[in-house]
């Protein structure tokens, strides 16, 4: 395929005209390429610089207090549980097997064959004994301080990125 002249002349024309754009676009990349290091330069800076201190003193101010109160919380409730409930639960278990035990007595056996050809007397129970209701109340408590100790943890706290306001400095001008 022959092409004329002036064909020729317009093909090398727009192929330089493509090159210079081709060139121009590398160095528009180029330069944006070096303002998003310098972005992300500065950002990292002022991550270091204002996030991280106000992050922490959020963490020691705000967060740590309250992990705190409820480790201690936590604490209080484990000791009620281990002072107060197992041994109780403990007491009521070795008495069921005292009475297992006694029940395979004999003499027991004796007394209950004799027993048997009375008449059973049927006594009507009214409702929950005292023990109950205590019982209830204690496990509604630990429900509740545990609700409230999780509630304290993850709750919205409105000031939590609220800056202090600092006082404007004033400048002057010596002459």
């Amino acid at each position: 395929m022959s092409l004329s002249r002036k064909r020729r002349k317009e093909l090398t024309r727009l192929r330089k005209s493509a090159d210079e754009l081709w060139n121009h676009q590398q160095e528009v990349l180029e330069r944006a390429n070096a303002i998003a290091r310098e972005a992300g330069r500065q950002a990292g800076v002022l991550t270091r610089e204002e996030v991280v201190p106000r992050v922490r003193e959020s963490y020691e101010n705000i967060l740590r207090p309250s992990v705190h109160a409820t480790q201690e919380l936590a604490e209080g409730v484990r000791h009620q549980v281990v002072e107060k409930v197992l041994p109780g639960l403990g007491t009521a278990i070795g008495t069921v097997m005292s009475v297992g035990d006694v029940a395979r007595d004999a003499r027991v056996r004796a007394a209950i064959n004799r027993v048997r050809f009375q008449k059973p007397v049927v006594i009507e129970k009214k409702g929950l004994g005292a023990g109950s209701y205590i019982a209830i109340g204690v496990g509604l408590a630990a429900a509740l301080g545990v609700a409230y100790a999780v509630w304290q943890t993850f709750r919205a706290d409105d000031e939590l990125w609220v800056a202090e306001d600092e006082p404007a400095v004033a400048t002057s001008v010596e002459d």
